[in-house]
């Protein structure tokens, strides 16, 4: 009777089962290359590589990549916290793009990177970053530049890299916008900009504003009137001209090393946070960087401005298609009056197709205004 009592041990309620199956595991690289490729931001790629030795193989082979510098910091400041400070310019003296913000959780990221880090590895006071020497101490964060940050990726195609903001200190309600294509020199620059963006409620108290700053009181009739090359108007947008090429050319500078390194790329972009500026780069003039050096400039750490042509457009007010409106609305095409520096492009596209919406529309308006010829010399 006892006997029967016994327990089976042959036998289990709940029988574990022979083996387990790890379906991620059954995923193939290329799915997973897709979505890391999706993924894009650098940071998060870098997290990614702590969870696993199939992921640190597969994170270097990503072609999209993203890269978000948290700060520029002068070379006078390289070495104290304020050079975090995000009113930092291109205008300063020489400058570094810097990418920190990742603490701990890429301390793990050893494995991936040998003795280097992909990202910033922060301290926090007690010596807990397994610092290597490579990168700027600030603040108890090390810092690393874009270059540092990419030179474990061996396959990037695209690569996008944004700052924490626009080199132009503006007013809130000035709107200033550019795009520039590059090769070994500049190929062409579009500018947008205005004095302010209003609502179009409050238009018809500005506009019979007489003796406004523009001078755009009266009847349009498509030309831009006298009392502009008189009260400032011209001289505004000459400044903002000049100061778009001059952050354009000090982006393209910055770019050398990482467009040197990476054979594989098939397009670069260096844009902000602000949207203010758009450097770009394709296939065919990423190749004429590596064959042909660019000029520096003398004066600064910035590729030189060959001599140009420009073309500009100007409506004392312009409405977007959301009911806004741009007082002192102002389009400048910009190419190189060499002829040896001018690429295909000549139909006037690489202008209407510079931005994208609403301002998109606003570029197709201005064109077809009447245009005046301004030219530059080199600088």
């Amino acid at each position: 009777m006892m006997s029967s009592l016994r327990p089976d041990l042959t036998t289990r309620i709940h029988p574990e089962p022979p083996h387990t199956v790890d379906h991620f595991d059954l995923l193939p690289d290329s799915l997973l290359l897709s979505i890391f490729n999706i993924i894009g931001d650098v940071k998060t790629l870098g997290r990614c590589c702590v969870v696993s030795k199939r992921f640190q193989t597969l994170i270097p082979q990503v072609e999209n990549v993203v890269v978000r510098v948290d700060c520029v910091i002068s070379d006078d400041d390289a070495t104290s916290a304020s050079g975090t400070d995000k009113s930092r310019t291109p205008f300063s003296s020489l400058f570094r793009l810097v990418v920190g913000g990742i603490v701990k959780p890429i301390q793990a990221i050893g494995q991936f990177l040998g003795h280097k880090r992909l990202l910033t590895v922060g301290t926090n006071g007690n010596g807990n970053g397994d610092g290597d020497g490579d990168g700027e101490q600030l603040g108890g964060v090390t810092h690393h530049s874009p270059t540092q940050v990419l030179k474990n990726f061996s396959d990037i195609r695209f690569l996008k890299i944004e700052l924490p903001s626009g080199e132009l200190g503006i007013e809130d309600d000035v709107l200033l916008k550019w795009r520039a294509d590059f090769g070994s020199t500049l190929d062409n620059c579009v500018m947008l900009g205005a004095c302010s963006v209003i609502d179009k409620q409050n238009m018809q108290n500005l506009a019979s504003s007489e003796n406004s700053y523009d001078g755009i009181g009266g009847e349009d009739n498509g030309s831009i009137p006298e009392s502009f090359y008189t009260n400032g108007g011209l001289k505004l947008r000459v400044v903002w001209t000049i100061s778009s090429l001059i952050a354009a050319s000090a982006r393209h500078y910055l770019l050398q090393p990482i467009i040197s390194e990476h054979k594989t790329l098939d397009s670069l972009v260096l844009t902000d946070a602000d949207g203010q500026g758009m450097l770009c780069m394709n296939k065919e003039q990423l190749e004429e960087l590596r064959v042909k050096p660019l000029s520096a400039s003398s004066a600064s750490k910035r590729t030189l401005v060959p001599a140009l042509n420009m073309k500009l457009w100007y409506a004392p007010y312009l409405e977007l298609p959301d009911g806004r409106v741009l007082k002192g609305a102002t389009l400048v095409a910009i190419r190189p009056s060499e002829p040896s520096c001018q690429k295909e492009g000549s139909d006037g596209s690489w202008v209407s197709s510079a931005f994208e919406e609403p301002y998109g529309t606003a570029v197709r308006m201005l064109v077809k205004r009447r245009t005046y010829c301004l030219e530059m010399n080199s600088f």
